[in-house]
């Protein structure tokens, strides 16, 4: 409980969705997050890396390749402990949500990757990680973009009503709203930081269904990954994944 506030229902909520995840990364998604890792990576700084939510482990262990201390907060515990139990004493695990996470310690890198979609209060949620950072700190916060080719596509098909409208993936994962550039940037700045860049990740003309089906075959092999990975950093409108780079103000 944090400032009065019971966040118990929310856990019980976040519990409820964690089988849409399914047993670990799907091709795509694990593709995504070297992907992430690239873009982000050279904005990175030296100290303590905070990551919030950890789904299966698969960004913790990428996370590990590159910080030497590692926290990673998760509020389900089927989530933390299998991701304790591949990486042990590597990194300290807490058992919460942002929202009644209490620590006197500050983070250089707080990676914020695919959770503020689920979140009940985004601007207060980007505050309270803003008052983790350092003064030289980088928040990374990345979500799922509104306008992706894949979601136009399915907006012309009739699946969804309009850019902004959950799918039944969104509402089967717990998501709450979708994200444009404009709108993340909105909340970030509404949460008093400062952007320090923004951008797309991964050009994404297919759903992840159909990139999953495709992936490590003559259709979509590693040189097509890569060309709609490039794509992607000059049109970021189109991709897959929007992200922003925040920092305080001076």
């Amino acid at each position: 409980m944090a400032n009065g506030q019971d966040f118990s229902e929310e856990k019980d909520r976040l519990r409820d969705v964690i089988d849409s995840y399914g047993e670990g990364a799907a091709p795509f998604d694990a593709a995504m997050r070297i992907f992430m890792m690239r873009t982000l990576e050279p904005y990175f700084g030296e100290g303590p890396c905070l990551q919030v939510g950890c789904a299966h482990g698969e960004q913790t262990g990428l996370l590990l390749e590159r910080f030497n201390e590692l926290t990673v907060i998760e509020p389900t515990s089927e989530f933390l402990n299998h991701t304790r139990d591949k990486y042990s004493d590597r990194a300290t695990f807490v058992h919460a949500l942002i929202e009644d996470f209490e620590t006197d310690k500050q983070f250089e890198t707080i990676i914020f990757s695919h959770v503020l979609e689920h979140v009940i209060d985004p601007i207060g949620v980007i505050t309270k990680l803003g008052e983790l950072l350092t003064p030289t700190g980088r928040l990374y916060i990345l979500v799922p973009n509104a306008e992706a080719p894949s979601r136009r596509i399915a907006v012309k098909m009739g699946i969804l009503s309009h850019l902004e409208a959950l799918s039944a993936d969104d509402i089967a994962a717990g998501h709450r709203r979708v994200y444009r550039q404009d709108t993340l940037l909105r909340d970030v700045l509404g949460a008093q930081l400062t952007a320090i860049d923004t951008g797309g990740i991964m050009f994404k003309p297919l759903a992840n269904f159909q990139f999953n089906a495709l992936m490590g075959g003559d259709l979509i092999n590693d040189a097509f990954m890569e060309g709609c990975y490039q794509l992607g950093r000059e049109t970021p409108a189109s991709c897959a994944s929007i992200y922003v780079v925040a920092g305080k103000k001076s």
